[in-house]
């Protein structure tokens, strides 16, 4: 753990520049955001440029927020697109990084322990971080920016606080500078880890800045926090003893399988419950490639944005572990149908499918004959090949074509947005 090194590499506009890149374009010059022109001026964009960031646009506007004044350009999301570039990118990590210590954060972000590359290539951790930025945009024309730390947590501080502010773009935290530099720096919501809620609760007691945590009374924050306490106060130090090998070795004591969407308009109770069954039918066929079987299902909906109403949110127990949907949908449905007030307008759905286990621990129901769950298997299994060797149109049930499902439109996106071409 000792004098270890590690970089933080992110993209800059990580989709905004690959649109950019793909026109032969300068995203530090040009005025482009990634929506989808087909959703309304509401749509959040996904990216803007850093041309439109130096007008003072945020990053995460929506199309309305956008001044009248500024002309741009709409790129409509290419998500496929935005895949290829950034396995790309992990190739060129791979030319001076072994995965082993390599750690993919997020699409357009990405953590190195190059502790033992330095001596091998005969570079400070500035430079090395320089030569990949330098490969990544020479190849591809992305920009990078950088951050180094001497732990994980001071390398991604490095890259969100200071790099921005440094004329390579590249910033550098050790634990000492880490306390000279950044103890006095507002607002909290900068540092990694920290979001409003708890800058929030830290703020109501006059705790404004990473110095007034290290000088705050630890049992307080225990108190305050509970365990999350232990990370604020290493991390107002500038601790942080996790590492990538500990990353790579760590396993989750469960698992589970989640799915969620955000309807494009407000749905009436009965087309919420067409959406959910949707959704359930989809998870029970990923239950059935991965292998897994749950005995619990979990949803949460969320009512109309114009309702100011807490969301429905329950759980339903299966009596065995199972990934049949003629089990799996009639029970979630079920729920839906209890814990969502036909009243209200739908907007958001998310499906939990809770500790799913290998499929060996599949048992047959009591209450349903064991013949029937065994040719629903093979319907399902059959589906899942046919998807897989013609692609996910090729088998539509029957709810799938009423009017406002979303499985067509979905099986054509990657995390809600178009997959592009």
């Amino acid at each position: 753990m000792n004098n270890r090194t590690f970089l933080c590499i992110d993209l800059k506009s990580f989709y905004a520049s690959v649109e950019c890149a793909k026109r032969g374009k300068d995203p530090m010059t040009t005025n482009l955001v990634v929506a989808d022109p087909d959703r309304s001026d509401k749509t959040i964009c996904l990216a803007i440029t850093p041309a439109m960031k130096a007008l003072g646009i945020k990053n995460r506007c929506r199309l309305f927020e956008i001044p009248k004044s500024v002309k741009y350009e709409i790129a409509s999301p290419r998500m496929q697109l935005y895949i290829d570039y950034a396995a790309d990118i992990y190739g060129i990590y791979l030319k001076y990084i072994s995965k082993d210590d390599i750690h993919v954060y997020s699409i357009d972000e990405a953590f190195m322990d190059v502790t033992d590359y330095l001596q091998l290539y005969g570079l400070t951790a500035r430079e090395l971080g320089q030569r990949i930025m330098d490969d990544i945009f020479h190849t591809l024309k992305i920009r990078a920016t950088c951050g180094i730390g001497t732990n994980l947590y001071l390398a991604k501080v490095a890259l969100d606080i200071t790099a921005k502010h440094s004329p390579d773009f590249i910033g550098e935290l050790t634990e000492e500078s880490f306390c000279r530099t950044l103890w006095g720096h507002k607002p909290l919501t900068d540092f990694w880890r920290i979001g409003a809620g708890i800058a929030r609760r830290l703020e109501t007691v006059g705790i404004r800045t990473m110095r007034e945590i290290a000088a705050a009374d630890e049992d307080f924050l225990y108190r305050t926090f509970g365990i999350d306490a232990e990370l604020l106060i290493d991390h107002a130090w500038g601790r942080e003893p996790v590492t990538i090998a500990d990353i790579k070795a760590y396993k989750p004591q469960s698992n589970c399988l989640t799915s969620g969407q955000v309807l494009m308009c407000d749905y009436s109770f009965e087309d919420g419950k067409l959406i959910v069954k949707e959704m359930m039918d989809l998870l029970c066929l990923d239950m059935v490639e991965k292998g897994v079987v749950t005995k619990s299902i979990t949803l949460h909906v969320g009512y109309s944005n114009q309702l100011h109403i807490p969301s429905a949110h329950g759980t339903v127990s299966l009596d065995t572990e199972t990934n049949a949907d003629i089990l799996i949908i009639p029970a979630v449905t079920a729920l839906y149908e209890r814990i969502v007030s036909p009243l209200y307008h739908v907007r958001r759905m998310n499906i939990s499918c809770n500790n799913v286990v290998p499929e060996e621990y599949h048992q047959y129901s009591f209450f349903v004959d064991a013949a029937e769950l065994e040719r629903n298997r093979k319907v399902q299994k059959a589906v899942l090949s046919i998807k897989n060797k013609y692609g996910k149109d090729a088998i539509l049930k029957g709810m799938n074509l009423e009017e406002n499902a979303t499985t067509k439109e979905r099986n054509h996106q990657i995390g809600g947005h178009k997959s592009g071409t």
